[in-house]
């Protein structure tokens, strides 16, 4: 009896275990290098049924389909560096909100990809609201553009990269800039800032702030802090610099963001968190199946 119940039980808990999410096909092609000019193209575009990844990495695939940020991923220089772009087609009936689950599908299926998870003490600048308050406004929503929005399903995040500077439009009116010596957004959320704002420090940056709007906000650098700041950029997306830059990048100040945040009623304030990290223990360097 307890054996017929135990065979019972297994057949039960497998009959429950969700199907597997896959892409209906999916195409993966090397990513042109970046024009003479040194300007890079990436994004994410989610159009119906379509699915494009544009000169993204492993590590970038990865970020998308764990929910985890780049540097909580322990990864080969390969994984990081070697861009793709891939065109995806969602099964008949799928929802956007299972992409990630499709993705780590295809880099188990195209990239052979085996990881394991730890757990890491990091140091991090938590993102708070200042004693003082907040001192910039929430962006009022427009119902209109929102409802249009909604209505089309789509999702078209692109990002731009250069000697001049950096640019992510989120869609839906919303962007990050950091350009011409200064950071520009509009209709920003939190989580959104503090995505952009890790590109460009040395150590990850936690939201703590609680706030769930969205906001516009300017903040001025001194040419020196821009440099920095851009500098930094460069090295988190894995841009190979001369040593001599790269000393450059890593001694240099930013202190006029920290003081434009509390301008503008925010902090970043130096902590230590225990984030959890994918260490990545085999992937190919050249796609499955193409």
């Amino acid at each position: 009896m307890r054996i017929l119940l135990a065979i019972l039980i297994s057949v039960a808990a497998l009959a429950q275990a969700p199907a597997r999410l896959e892409f209906e096909v999916a195409s993966i092609r090397p990513s042109q290098p970046p024009s003479s000019g040194g300007q890079v193209h990436v994004g994410v575009q989610i159009d119906g049924a379509q699915v494009r990844f544009i000169y993204a990495s492993v590590q970038d695939l990865m970020a998308a389909a764990y929910s985890v940020k780049s540097y909580q991923i322990i990864a080969p220089d390969y994984v990081i560096g070697d861009r793709f772009d891939i065109s995806a087609k969602l099964p008949e009936g799928a929802t956007r909100s299972q992409v990630p689950a499709m993705l780590q599908s295809l880099l188990e299926d195209r990239f052979a990809l085996k990881l394991h998870h730890e757990s890491k003490d990091f140091p991090v600048y938590a993102l708070i609201v200042n004693k003082g308050g907040l001192k910039m406004k929430e962006t009022p929503p427009d119902a209109e553009t929102d409802r249009a929005d909604a209505a089309k399903g789509a999702v078209d995040v692109a990002a731009n990269g250069g000697p001049r500077g950096v640019s992510v439009d989120f869609g839906h009116g919303s962007y990050f800039s950091m350009a011409n010596d200064k950071l520009e957004c509009k209709k920003i959320s939190m989580p959104n800032l503090v995505n952009a704002l890790s590109r460009f420090l040395e150590r990850p940056i936690v939201d703590m702030t609680g706030l769930t709007g969205n906001y516009d906000l300017t903040i001025q650098f001194t040419p020196e802090d821009f440099r920095t700041l851009h500098l930094r950029s460069a090295i988190t997306a894995g841009v190979q610099l001369p040593p001599e830059v790269r000393q450059m990048a890593e001694g240099g100040s930013f202190d006029s963001l920290f003081s434009g945040m509390l301008l503008l009623g925010l902090k970043l304030e130096q902590r230590k968190a225990p984030l959890d990290v994918l260490v990545v223990d085999h992937s190919e360097k050249t796609p499955i199946g193409n």
